[in-house]
């Protein structure tokens, strides 16, 4: 187990991105640890405004910042919305990062995404694989951002000699998890469309692409877990994968899932929609060697998800 250099004891610690689903899992990690947390709502504070994070940063003056705020979606959404991926995520993570340097901050961990690494990438992929080839054209555009969030906190590191590092976490899911079909990712995304099949009586539901391709997942609170251990125990410029080490196909995913919700009916595949990546699984190997591995299977970590969410508020959802 890799030791303790940053120890959380009485601490200041602002979670940006604290209402979303990885956000809010480190708050409840957190709440094990002997520190204070600080969070800013938008209705507080507007991340893509740097006057803004930046007065807000001098006032609160944390001693650690972990940056999970970001614009999140899936396919269809990046797609339609390259824009808005971009913009809003180099703007929020630039601001932060330098707010954090200005204000003098002891440590910060940025959060980003395994769609970071090239669309032909070695499988499992290793933390070196960066910025070897080209990306999935589907969601280049938050990877871009993304990739420049990693780079800004090695730049602040090699600079100014700053305590920045960064995790890429893999597919998560969870507690408060994002069903709009419209902008959600393919778990949550299966576990609705299941929920409402079975209400419906339907014989049948239809999954986008041919659901060959292999996805890995994480449960949002192990995600957690494995940040505020690489932040009390992680200190180097180059990115840490965080995933399960273990990945499964779309379809055998969608089988899991209605297993679960108790959807009996017909699956079918629409090729005419498209796959993505046909694998993504990350090496975690880095981060086992520091002593750290998952608690949360995928069937346990989906059927806390059927049980805890608000199932038959998911279609008023967004």
């Amino acid at each position: 187990m890799a030791a303790v250099t940053f120890p959380l004891a009485g601490k200041r610690i602002w979670v940006a991105g604290h209402r979303g689903m990885v956000g809010s899992a480190v708050v409840r990690r957190l709440a094990t640890e002997d520190c204070e947390v600080l969070t800013a709502g938008r209705d507080q504070l507007d991340l893509r405004r740097q006057a803004e994070v930046e007065a807000w940063m001098d006032q609160a003056r944390p001693d650690a910042v972990i940056l999970a705020a970001a614009k999140v979606g899936g396919i269809l959404a990046n797609d339609t919305y390259p824009a808005d991926f971009l913009y809003e995520n180099l703007m929020i993570e630039a601001n932060i990062i330098h707010a954090a340097h200005r204000a003098d901050v002891e440590k910060l961990l940025f959060l980003g995404s395994s769609c970071i690494y090239p669309k032909e990438a070695p499988q499992p992929i290793p933390e070196s694989a960066l910025l070897t080839g080209p990306l999935e054209p589907t969601n280049e555009w938050y990877a871009i951002a993304k990739i420049a969030g990693i780079k800004l906190a090695q730049a602040y590191r090699r600079q100014h000699g700053r305590d920045f590092i960064s995790a890429m976490p893999t597919n998560l899911y969870g507690p408060g998890d994002n069903f709009d079909l419209n902008t959600s990712h393919v778990l949550p995304a299966l576990i609705r469309k299941a929920h409402e099949a079975k209400m419906a009586g339907a014989d049948h539901i239809t999954i986008w692409g041919t659901g060959a391709p292999r996805r890995e997942f994480l449960h949002a609170d192990d995600c957690a877990d494995a940040l505020i251990f690489l932040l009390q125990r992680y200190s180097n410029h180059e990115h840490v994968n965080v995933g399960s080490g273990e990945d499964i196909t779309i379809l055998d995913l969608a089988r899991l899932v209605f297993e679960v919700v108790g959807f009996a009916g017909e699956i079918r595949t629409d090729p005419s929609k498209p796959d993505g990546t046909m694998r993504k699984l990350m090496s975690g190997e880095r981060l086992r060697e520091m002593g750290w591995s998952q608690r949360i299977g995928l069937r346990e970590g989906i059927t806390s998800v059927v049980q805890n969410e608000n199932l038959k508020g998911l279609r008023a959802r967004k």
